[in-house]
């Protein structure tokens, strides 16, 4: 498989990408995004978590149209907070193609991303989501996506951080990508960060 394809060859693209990611709701946490490219058409939707809206152990990422790309699941039980990613609609019994966990019980909070059916690729990310400022590294050290503030260019002020932007150099797969940003989204909703500091620390309240 090619490094850099996880999910969806149809979200690589040959030259860098910015993508803006804007949550659905200002009120409550973990309840969906809409992500639109450059021209303002509809890239990704994740429109709810499920019939349950106290369950969301599992979100599912659509493209578009509606079709189902990728489905994140929350690992139970699991000591260090472990998410896997299944292609498609998950079903029972289907096996991962990914997964995202902290790289350490105490004393670390980076995410540690490990891509199965291809040896030797995986991923780090560093930063603090919270604050929408996180940077995804491949096993080179080389930054290979990245989530920060919107700027609105007609004003130059910083937007608030239910839009936000997620920029994917040439080559990385960007429904992969959206997928690490939905896993990121939970964690900060259960009130954890990933800090290249190496710091557990409780998410900072808007």
């Amino acid at each position: 498989m090619k490094a850099g394809l996880v999910v969806d060859g149809d979200y690589i693209y040959e030259e860098e990408k910015h993508l803006t990611v804007l949550k659905t709701s200002l009120f409550f946490a973990n309840d969906g995004f809409t992500v639109y490219d450059c021209k303002g058409q509809l890239v990704f939707r994740i429109d709810s978590y499920g019939p349950d809206p106290r369950d969301k152990a599992e979100v599912v990422l659509m493209d578009a149209h509606g079709r189902c790309l990728l489905t994140v699941r929350k690992k139970r039980p699991s000591l260090h907070h472990r998410w896997e990613g299944f292609l498609g609609e998950r079903s029972e019994g289907q096996k991962p193609v990914f997964s995202v966990r902290r790289s350490s019980i105490i004393g670390r909070c980076g995410m540690a991303v490990e891509v199965f059916n291809n040896p030797g690729e995986e991923y780090q990310i560093e930063g603090n989501f919270g604050q929408r400022s996180c940077t995804v590294f491949n096993a080179a050290k080389e930054s290979v996506a990245e989530i920060k503030r919107k700027v609105d260019a007609s004003t130059n002020v910083v937007l608030g951080k239910d839009v936000f932007l997620l920029s994917l150099k040439p080559g990385f797969d960007g429904a992969f990508a959206m997928g690490l940003v939905l896993v990121l989204d939970q964690i900060n909703g259960d009130d954890y960060v990933v800090s290249d500091e190496h710091e557990m620390s409780p998410t900072a309240q808007d």
